[in-house]
């Protein structure tokens, strides 16, 4: 027996099962019926048994190994079928599964409406989220365990950076707000001179913000005192809302937190806007139509952050 049984005669074999005589098989291949009648042979010999018995003025009969080739011809084919279309979908950039890899903050405030956004429009396609941090999610990119990485960048001299192995999307610039916890009562609005003797909090060191922060304040000429640091977002706001410090917060969290007890303090007239870039890094090359999608909803998912309600003031 061949080791592959050639599919022109399987597919003649099969259109002889499924219409029951030969006649009517080659009709519906466009073959005259002796051509059927020699497919039929050749592939007996290929497979060295019988698997049709012919009996004249009768209707074929398949045999055991005839009905087991038939059932196997079919899974074949419904499987090749199903190859040609996924690789159709592919050569027009079509996927069955994206890895997206964010920063915590994001799972959290930007991509909850836009994945939504997302699967109204395109059901199909999962999406696979992976939780991290930017500096740990680039060189994830690059290996190829996520196809896409939605990260932030405080300083411009700050990694990622466009290279032959990373491209590199500005999705927007999303403000940060200068805030402290909230006064019952307070009418007026909180100057920048009321918070210089007042703790901060930040992160690390070494960490982006907490440079941002210090070049922002060596610009103003003031010295905050950071005595709190922590990396997370959620820790920094919970301890301004609870007066125990001042600190700059990305306007996408405060947006969320409204009414949370924290107020925006104003800057002096004239100083550049705070900011930090929200970025999307891929791998170089033509990109999958719906990672366009995601970058466009993600792309007016931070523009809206640009007004986050009364802490607006901060960014003039």
């Amino acid at each position: 027996m061949k080791s592959q049984p050639d599919l022109k005669l399987l597919a003649t074999f099969l259109a002889v099962v499924h219409r029951g005589s030969m006649a009517e098989a080659a009709a519906e291949l466009g073959y005259v019926p002796s051509a059927v009648s020699q497919h039929i042979a050749a592939l007996e010999r290929d497979m060295g048994v019988e698997l049709i018995t012919r009996r004249p003025g009768s209707r074929l009969i398949l045999t055991a190994a005839g009905r087991s080739l038939a059932q196997a011809t079919e899974t074949l084919f419904d499987a090749t079928a199903r190859f040609q279309d996924a690789a159709h979908g592919i050569a027009n950039r079509e996927i069955a599964e994206l890895r997206v890899g964010t920063y915590p903050s994001a799972m959290t405030y930007l991509l909850p409406q836009v994945l939504s956004t997302l699967k109204a429009c395109r059901p199909g396609p999962r999406i696979r989220l992976v939780v991290v941090e930017t500096d740990e999610g680039v060189p994830r990119v690059t290996s190829g365990d996520i196809d896409l990485l939605v990260g932030y960048r405080y300083l411009p001299e700050d990694p990622p950076a466009p290279s032959d192995a990373l491209t590199i999307t500005l999705l927007g610039r999303e403000p940060l707000v200068l805030v402290k916890g909230a006064e019952p009562g307070r009418r007026r609005p909180v100057e920048l001179a009321e918070c210089l003797e007042r703790e901060w909090v930040s992160g690390h060191a070494h960490n982006p913000d907490r440079r941002l922060l210090h070049r922002w304040a060596g610009e103003l000429g003031i010295a905050p005192q950071v005595t709190l640091e922590t990396e997370d977002l959620h820790s920094m706001l919970a301890m301004i809302r609870a007066g125990l410090a001042v600190g700059l917060i990305p306007a996408t969290l405060l947006g969320a937190e409204h009414d949370a007890g924290v107020e925006s303090v104003l800057l002096p007239p004239g100083g550049a806007p705070l900011y930090r870039e929200i970025l999307a890094v891929s791998r170089p090359g033509a990109r999958s139509p719906l990672i366009d999608e995601l970058l466009t909803l993600l792309a007016g998912a931070v523009d809206s952050a640009q007004s986050p309600g009364d802490h607006s003031p901060m960014l003039t």
